[in-house]
């Protein structure tokens, strides 16, 4: 399952930059996790890194993504392969057009 933040949000700032998969984000009033990004660390850590930072225990398993672990680990798997293909696409070299002079 995905987490979620709950208005019990003090916006301590201390778990976005925890996040390994850029889950967390500001949102208009409090810290939001976009489910289709959390893996509740699974394929990072054995716990989720934010419900271990947590100073007021906001935190919570999301119910409306009810996910296993082995699709927890599916989604980590799918996150690290996008996030390879945008990595090579910015890193991927230009190579001159064949009417270009060399």
């Amino acid at each position: 399952m995905a987490l979620m933040i709950t208005d019990e949000c003090i916006n301590c700032d201390v778990c976005e930059p925890e996040c390994p998969n850029g889950a967390i984000s500001l949102g208009a009033e409090i810290y939001e996790i976009d489910p289709h990004k959390c893996t509740e660390c699974v394929g990072h850590f054995d716990e989720p890194q934010c419900v271990q930072l947590c100073p007021v225990a906001c935190i919570p398993v999301n119910p409306a993504f009810a996910e296993t672990r082995e699709q927890l680990h599916a989604k980590f798997l799918r996150l690290q392969r996008d996030a390879a293909s945008r990595a090579g696409e910015v890193a991927a070299p230009s190579t001159p057009s064949a009417s270009a002079p060399v």
